[in-house]
């Protein structure tokens, strides 16, 4: 079976429910007197609604029906976001440098509307400790609150400590504003 619908001649029933080219109902017909309205109105049939008893089929113009519609698609698929998740790995005796420059990558992930993966990796007798982890990375869950939320809650994964911090904004708001923030500086610099 084909996606595309049936047009004019290959749609094979007695008789359709017909739409009007403006949406108008006008009734069940003879197919042959669907065909040569379609005709007369230089439009094609095509029918919309193939399982309806008697099956439904409207006056159109088919080729720009698929045109608009491939279109709208298009556009869909451009203005889809893309979810990504970024991943930054701590250990759990990190320097306090460390942490801050960690924590500045996340933030960065965050406001660019990025999901974070932060894994803690636990070595040797480290492994005995897991809630040196899970405070690490309660830490860093209330320092980015105010960007992010954490998604899944800390838990143990062999030798690793996993927790996922998504952010509030969507990706598509996060690039708008981006959008916006360098279009502004942009006209800052124009006008100096």
């Amino acid at each position: 079976m084909s996606a595309e619908p049936r047009i004019n001649d290959r749609i094979r029933v007695p008789e359709v429910r017909l739409v009007g080219p403006n949406g108008e109902q006008v009734g069940i017909v003879p197919l042959v007197k669907a065909l040569e309205l379609a005709r007369e109105s230089d439009l094609d049939l095509v029918e919309v609604a193939p399982t309806a008893r008697p099956p439904v089929a409207k006056l159109m113009d088919y080729g720009k029906f698929k045109y608009e519609s491939a279109m709208k698609a298009r556009e869909a698929r451009r203005n889809q976001a893309h979810t990504v998740i970024k991943e930054i790995k701590l250990r759990p005796k990190i320097d306090p440098h460390d942490y801050e420059t960690k924590k500045g990558h996340v933030v960065r992930f965050l406001k660019a509307g990025d999901k974070v993966k932060v894994t803690i990796m636990f070595r040797g007798r480290e492994q005995s400790r897991p809630e040196l982890g899970i405070r690490l990375l309660q830490r860093l869950a209330e320092d980015v609150a105010e960007l992010g939320f954490v998604e899944s809650r800390p838990k143990q994964d062999g030798r690793n400590m996993i927790m996922v911090i998504a952010p509030h904004k969507k990706k598509a708001e996060a690039r708008a504003e981006a959008r916006a923030e360098r279009a502004a500086r942009e006209r800052a610099r124009r006008a100096n």
